[in-house]
């Protein structure tokens, strides 16, 4: 095999490579916003449930009532 024929292979195989991981990270794009998207939804869910039941939302790094 001459080394042109070589490189061509090696420069196929990577062109390949790089479509594919293409698709990858656009799908993984597309899944992500869709996560971010649920887990807002939830986050809004949750907290006007907490308001609904007594008003108090409950915050990350709020100390409990029982300190």
């Amino acid at each position: 095999m001459s080394e042109n024929t070589e490189l061509e292979e090696q420069l196929a195989h990577l062109t390949k490579t790089v479509e594919e991981m293409s698709d990858i990270v656009a799908r993984q794009e597309k899944e992500i916003s869709l996560l971010t998207h649920r887990v807002r939804t939830l986050m809004e869910r949750e907290a006007e449930r907490q308001q609904d039941a007594g008003g108090h939302v409950v915050l990350g790094d709020e100390r409990p009532p029982h300190y």
